[in-house]
């Protein structure tokens, strides 16, 4: 009796210090050099790619945000976003898509709502805009609804717009988004984007100077 005891404790005793031991190699332990090495190695990317606007933080480059002024870029639509229902303290947006079918009338109806809008807003006096000329990414949400990104075609699509609404020439513009689109990764992956916010900062450093 006393020996079946003794075994049992002495099991019991063998795993809790088996669990104390994983929970501080795997819980604290392990964490914290992952945590040290990506800070050393990649303190960007660790800290949420954080951009900066006269030294605040402004948003995330992995993040796209709504609610630009037409004297700015727009980015993606944002169709297929929920609304919060849970936590009523803060406004949050939850990331989804529409799950709309290619055939869908409600997805063919946002589209046609969607272009006819961009062919408005980005025509001016003296550049028309052509429906023909909006691109597929002006028109339709991401799988996210979060894209941070637009196509170089739907920022030059943008230009004359964005020039005439800041005073600026239609050049400085253009240089402008030039200098912020990303070529494919490594030459050969994916396609060619442009970040919104980091265009839109640096378009308001350009407005500021001229």
């Amino acid at each position: 009796m006393n020996n079946s005891v003794t075994n049992t404790a002495r099991l019991l005793w063998a795993g809790l210090r088996a669990l104390l031991v994983l929970t501080l190699v795997t819980g604290v332990i392990y964490p914290l050099v992952v945590t040290g090495i990506a800070q050393a190695a990649f303190p960007g990317k660790a800290n949420g790619s954080e951009i900066k606007s006269d030294g605040k933080v402004v948003g995330s480059s992995l993040i796209g945000q709504q609610g630009y002024s037409l004297d700015y870029f727009q980015g993606r639509p944002a169709n297929g976003l929920g609304t919060n229902s849970v936590n009523t303290q803060y406004k949050l947006i939850l990331s989804g898509a529409t799950n709309l079918s290619a055939d869908s009338k409600v997805l063919l109806k946002q589209v046609e709502d969607a272009r006819a809008a961009v062919v408005k807003n980005n025509s001016t006096a003296d550049y028309k805009v052509r429906p023909s000329q909006v691109p597929a990414d002006a028109v339709t949400s991401s799988g996210s609804g979060l894209d941070p990104d637009i196509s170089p075609a739907y920022a030059e699509l943008q230009v004359h717009r964005v020039a005439e609404r800041n005073h600026l020439s239609v050049t400085q513009v253009e240089k402008l988004v030039e200098d912020h689109t990303d070529g494919r990764t490594l030459g050969f992956i994916g396609e060619p984007t442009v970040n919104v916010l980091e265009l839109n900062i640096a378009l308001k450093s350009l407005v500021t100077k001229s």
